[in-house]
């Protein structure tokens, strides 16, 4: 097998991957109504069982950051995604309140080794091609996530149960992944070095280059969960929307999420990843103002809109400058920058809903707004102006496959 034939397959495996990640995360998050149903976990319970997730998530990435450096991200990725599956159906599957937090407990720590194995063997294979195809794992994200949402949604349409909803898509996609996996590709490192060591540099001077896109994680994800959590909400509290009617916003974002990570590579190879995140970033803020400032539930409509094609860019780009940065140390890099993927999922909900509560959900809506354009002053850490993949040029063929490969 030719390595560019291997590269081709590896980014397909990937590929699906995201998507099945996607769906599995979205079954979990649309259907929480019916956990809390289902174990009787109050109003009150409800917010610990929630946030225990995206902190075992980030406490699996840490652990991911030391168990690359003893075996491959692919085989992590390859036994932690049918983990996630299988909690998934065990959420279902339970009838008691610890069954429930088990399942839970489970699936987060295989989601925070999942996220952080997923985004270095993305990372690894744009560096691998020379160019930018980081985007387009995310939109295959993006529409398994939309293809979840839409399964949860026929679920409790008709009334299912967890357990009933859940299966037919483990079952599918359990196998599936297995059989993919079979294709993951490790790309080599091009020199070595880590966040600590940024070319043979002093440990502080790696710190101070990740700091910034920690940052910017945080910022992104706090506005993806503002959107996620706050959306419907916003536009039938404050807007005044029907119910049905307030449903449509999340969906509408996650389909203009998906659009513009389609395409999103096609501006980062023609303008530079830096560009294309400053344009994402004005957007993202200018729906933030959109949604704050609307008349009615349209306007609001509109800035949700905008909303999915701004943030869309942030986050793969994100991982993918921290490639960049560490080209030799970028599986390290990406463990610690998943982190703050959880930080922004935590922090992004309450935060909203305090300001909401304390002075008003349009102020509070200025909130998300604000943190979101502190990416233009790092955007420079995205690479020169002028930068196609961080190095002024893109490779027109492919480099460094597999681990020990021949360059092609």
């Amino acid at each position: 097998m030719t390595d560019d034939v291997r590269l081709r397959r590896g980014r397909s495996a990937l590929g699906f991957s995201f998507f099945a990640q996607g769906v599995a995360f979205a079954l979990l998050v649309t259907r929480i109504p019916g956990i809390q149903d289902r174990y009787g976990i109050s109003d009150g319970l409800l917010p610990a069982f929630l946030a225990a997730v995206p902190i075992l998530a980030g406490a699996a990435s840490v652990a991911a950051e030391h168990l690359v450096k003893r075996v491959a991200p692919s085989v992590v990725l390859r036994w932690a995604q049918p983990v996630v599956l299988l909690s998934l159906l065990g959420v279902g599957t339970g009838t008691q309140l610890w069954h429930v937090a088990v399942a839970l407990g489970v699936f987060g720590l295989s989601v925070g080794a999942l996220d952080a194995s997923m985004n270095m063997l993305g990372v690894s294979l744009q560096r691998a091609y020379g160019r930018s195809i980081m985007l387009g794992f995310h939109a295959a994200y993006s529409l398994g996530g939309i293809v979840g949402a839409s399964a949860a949604w026929a679920g409790a349409h008709w009334h299912l149960g967890l357990f009933v909803s859940y299966l037919p898509p483990v079952v599918v996609l359990l196998p599936l992944v297995l059989v993919v996996s079979r294709y993951y590709v490790d790309a080599r490192p091009e020199a070595p070095g880590a966040p600590g060591e940024k070319e043979g540099g002093p440990a502080n001077a790696g710190k101070k280059l990740l700091l910034p896109l920690c940052l910017v994680m945080a910022c992104a994800y706090i506005g993806d969960s503002t959107v996620a959590n706050w959306s419907a909400k916003y536009l039938q509290d404050v807007l005044g929307s029907s119910e049905q009617l307030a449903t449509v916003p999340y969906n509408v974002y996650m389909v203009t999420t998906l659009i513009g990570r389609a395409v999103g590579d096609l501006g980062v190879r023609r303008f530079g990843a830096a560009a294309v995140v400053r344009g994402g970033t004005v957007v993202a803020a200018g729906g933030f103002a959109v949604v704050a400032a609307a008349p009615g539930p349209w306007v609001g409509m509109l800035g949700f809109t905008m909303l999915g094609l701004g943030l869309c860019v942030i986050v793969p780009q994100t991982f993918a400058a921290a490639g960049r940065l560490f080209p030799g140390g970028s599986d390290t890099a990406i463990a610690r920058l998943n982190i703050f993927n959880y930080v922004g999922f935590l922090i992004g909900s309450p935060l909203v809903g305090a300001v909401g509560d304390a002075w008003s959900y349009r102020g509070a809506m200025l909130v998300p707004m604000v943190l979101v354009l502190v990416t233009l002053f790092y955007a420079r850490s995205f690479g020169s102006g002028d930068a196609r993949y961080g190095v002024g040029h893109e490779r027109p063929r492919v480099v460094d496959v597999g681990r020990g490969g021949n360059e092609v």
